[in-house]
């Protein structure tokens, strides 16, 4: 069972008045998102940011750091406080702990320094990693997850990424970008993915790859599409789950969130399908319970695990 916060998880300060927050910082492929998170995983604020095509690497990073000073003004005009610690959560491929990024679906920020450069804009330490990870945290600690000791979070939205938690540890892997999920293949001699490989299930079920194969936007989607896109998700998940001995699964993302009980069911039917083991039988793939504040509790998860070195991933 993941916690974050072994002992008492404390809001409050001693005069009743001092908010402890984090800066929680999401990168999407579409949008920023920037927000305030308490130790108890309360989102007090938020502002989003869409992602400009046209701008450069520095327009972009100053976007993005415009909505920063914007939440650290509120904190203290509203909040009365200051945040201790900038968590981020990035779509990937990432290096440890956001050194540089280079998401897929943001070309100009191929290797882009984004630790340290909000480092030097929020003059606070900065812990970073995956996007889906820091939403397996979130998950883990308040979510559709909580209690449990093995289980993946996935993103389905204009990426799809996932994070996974066995044994209640958070795996990093090598580079630290275990659970891409998203580059599983799915459907063989299927669509070029961006990663350069073929049938890749971001090629097949992300926003993106929905719009190329339908010619409608994810929010316009038809029946056909949801289940498709459900089918192509439950693919991925029966995989991981016959290698890694999953039972749960849960999922966020505007997509999956949005697609809602059809995609879900078409997920689950193939789940069923395809985990025959005695293991894997039963597995589960639900909805993320913190549906749109995961990605941000995620990121201020990730910003008090680094913080507080106290912090363990099992009890």
């Amino acid at each position: 069972m993941l916690d974050l916060f072994r002992g008492e998880i404390r809001t409050i300060c001693e005069n009743g008045a001092f908010m402890d927050l984090a800066l929680a910082i999401d990168i999407g492929g579409s949008k920023f998102s920037v927000g305030l998170v308490t130790r108890a995983g309360e989102l007090v604020d938020r502002v989003n940011v869409p992602v400009d095509r046209a701008a450069s690497a520095d327009e972009l990073f100053d976007d993005l750091d415009r909505a920063v000073q914007a939440q650290m003004i509120r904190a203290r005009d509203h909040h009365g406080s200051t945040p201790s610690v900038v968590g981020v959560g990035s779509a990937g491929p990432i290096t440890r702990n956001v050194e540089t990024i280079s998401p897929l679906n943001i070309h100009q920020w191929k290797n882009f320094p984004l630790r340290d450069r909000l480092s030097f804009s929020t003059g606070l330490p900065v812990f970073g990693d995956g996007d889906a990870k820091a939403l397996a945290l979130a998950e883990g600690w308040l979510g559709a997850a909580k209690g449990v000791d093995n289980f993946m979070a996935m993103v389905v939205s204009t990426g799809v990424g996932g994070g996974i938690v066995l044994n209640g540890q958070l795996l990093d892997g090598e580079s630290g970008n275990a659970g891409h999920i998203g580059h599983v293949i799915v459907e063989p001699n299927g669509r070029r993915c961006t990663c350069g490989g073929r049938g890749c299930l971001e090629a097949e079920a992300s926003g993106p790859a929905i719009e190329a194969i339908t010619g409608r936007p994810p929010t316009q989607p038809t029946y056909e599409t949801m289940v498709r896109t459900g089918r192509m998700v439950g693919r991925g998940v029966a995989s991981v789950c016959n290698l890694l001995d999953l039972k749960l699964v849960c999922v966020a993302g505007s997509v999956a969130l949005g697609f809602g009980a059809t995609f879900f069911n078409s997920a689950q039917k193939t789940l069923d399908e395809l985990c025959g083991l005695e293991f894997s039988k039963n597995a589960r793939i639900v909805p993320a319970r913190l549906a749109d504040e995961g990605p941000l509790v995620g990121a201020s998860a990730v910003g008090w695990r680094g913080l507080n070195r106290t912090v363990s991933a099992h009890v």
